[in-house]
């Protein structure tokens, strides 16, 4: 997988509506090259590096909730992560005077408020369990694109905003920063600290506490772990949709074993897909570009319906 990685990067500084050969990209990484390559090269690499970066977050999320609620469907959108944080991105943008950096605190704050919603409404009797947390997600993703939309209607910046982030892109230019890499790294690493935990709540609430583990406690890590990620990759991309649900289940195709395993996997799988996608939006309506965040859309929406008919029965 590891390999695909670097055939996908290669793919991803080489095509666009300007294409540049394999001779003359290797030209530029070792000796500068064409003026013009160099261009090109310095526009997309920091959208590769972006896709690398925002894919590994968003799918090590949706591996982790599709775990920690024993949902096939699970993915940050379903917790209303995805939405918690782009409302608040609207928020800070009708603010006047908060711009740039601000929207990324943005991003953050609405995706904690979207997280601390779903764990107090799943706490509803005797703690957090999978149906609970999955319907409050639908709740808070209610509620978020409500609010998001109110805003927006009401300030002419915030549905600018709104239109933008809605699409979901990774020509970011200057608005990626170092920071949201670091939260990404850092909340990942916490996602792997609890990896045994994962494990046992897999198995059942009853078998976890078996066996030792804390449910509850569980859930609530993971799902801080997650809200950081996802806000971090919003804040970088945009809400990109369908990543967090597609990477695990071709994860499982493959590794079998551990949580740990699982998550590991899905940051090679999840910046494949984000970065092929960019590729295709790229080259279907050349030279405009189709946003990467509508790609994944097309290209996830069938997937959806194949695992609610294998998972259901249905369809």
């Amino acid at each position: 997988m590891a390999v695909v990685l670097g055939i996908t990067c290669v793919l991803s500084l080489a095509l666009g509506s300007k294409a540049i050969g394999l001779s003359d990209l290797v030209e530029a990484i070792h000796s500068g090259g064409d003026l013009h390559v160099r261009e090109v090269l310095a526009a997309r690499v920091p959208r590769t590096l972006c896709g690398l970066v925002a894919g590994a977050a968003l799918a090590s999320s949706g591996a982790a909730i599709q775990t920690v609620t024993r949902n096939p469907l699970g993915d940050p959108g379903v917790l209303g992560l995805t939405s918690g944080a782009a409302a608040g991105i609207v928020t800070v943008t009708s603010i006047p005077g908060l711009a740039g950096l601000q929207l990324v605190g943005g991003a953050f704050a609405g995706a904690a408020v979207a997280t601390v919603a779903v764990m107090v409404l799943g706490s509803f009797g005797r703690g957090p369990d999978a149906t609970r947390l999955v319907l409050a997600g639908a709740v808070t993703t209610a509620v978020a694109v409500a609010y998001s939309q109110a805003v927006s209607l009401r300030h002419k910046a915030a549905f600018d905003a709104l239109r933008y982030w809605s699409a979901g892109s990774l020509a970011v230019g200057d608005f990626l920063d170092w920071w949201p890499v670091v939260v990404i790294a850092v909340a990942g690493a916490g996602l792997f600290a609890v990896g045994r935990g994962l494990d046992a709540v897999a198995l059942g609430d009853e078998v976890a506490a078996g066996l030792g583990h804390h449910p509850a406690r569980v859930r609530a890590l993971t799902l801080t772990a997650v809200a950081l990620m996802t806000a971090a990759a919003t804040a970088i991309t945009g809400p990109i949709v369908f990543v967090g649900l597609a990477a695990p289940h071709l994860a499982r195709r493959f590794a079998q074993g551990s949580a740990r395993a699982l998550i590991g996997l899905c940051c090679l799988i999840g910046p494949v897909l984000m970065l092929l996608a960019d590729v295709i939006g790229r080259l279907v309506l050349r030279p405009a570009e189709v946003p990467v965040g509508v790609v994944t859309a097309l290209l996830g929406a069938p997937l959806l319906l194949a695992v609610v008919r294998r998972s259901r029965g249905v369809l």
